[in-house]
């Protein structure tokens, strides 16, 4: 790691602040003695009780309990009975808020990240939330992890992006019109919104 871990402090704010402040920091995974890594490029905001595209609308579930604990956790979840997704979580204790990581660029471990992704493209590794779980490893064993240590961290190495766009979410079908997703417009890795 060549940077600084982010603190609890800086998660424990809204999902509003923290969503843009993640765009350039670098998620690691360390796995079975290897790291792979990427910088952040997409992310989205939820809002928990006050938004229902977030998992946390409802309330608690035995699914999005970690979404209710502290900030700076891992809420891993498993969707389409096809992939991982996975989400920091932020704002107060009990909140339910949390941020998305959408996409990353590759840094560290491409090689591996191919082999686990079946793809040799760099910019078809990680940009998508399933696409970069699987590029990871990042998988339900991490569900609740604080992000502050390996396995899985993320760190500040100082980077920031010249400038980020907000757009509307994507992939969601309620609470679409909201300008919750902030990503580097000029990143081949951001995902891509499927065509209807």
């Amino acid at each position: 790691m060549r940077g600084n871990v982010l603190s609890k402090s800086f998660y424990g704010q809204s999902p509003l602040v923290v969503a843009p402040e993640l765009l350039g920091k670098v998620l690691c995974r360390a796995r079975r003695g290897v790291i792979t890594s990427g910088r952040i490029v997409e992310v989205e905001a939820y809002l928990g009780a006050d938004d229902p595209a977030s998992h946390a609308y409802r309330g608690m579930t035995p699914r999005n309990r970690a979404m209710f604990g502290p900030p700076g956790h891992a809420y891993v979840y498993f969707t389409f009975g096809v992939h991982f997704c996975m989400n920091v979580v932020t704002g107060d204790d009990g909140a339910a808020s949390a941020v998305l990581i959408r996409a990353l660029e590759p840094l560290e471990g491409i090689p591996v990240m191919r082999r686990r992704r079946g793809r040799e493209a760099v910019e078809d590794l990680t940009s998508g939330p399933g696409k970069l779980c699987q590029a990871l490893g990042i998988d339900r064993a991490l569900y609740g992890h604080y992000l502050s240590d390996k396995p899985l961290w993320i760190y500040d190495d100082g980077y920031t992006p010249p400038h980020h766009a907000r757009t509307p979410r994507i992939g969601i079908s309620v609470a679409t019109d909201l300008p919750y997703r902030y990503l580097v417009p000029d990143s081949a890795c951001v995902s891509r919104a499927r065509k209807p």
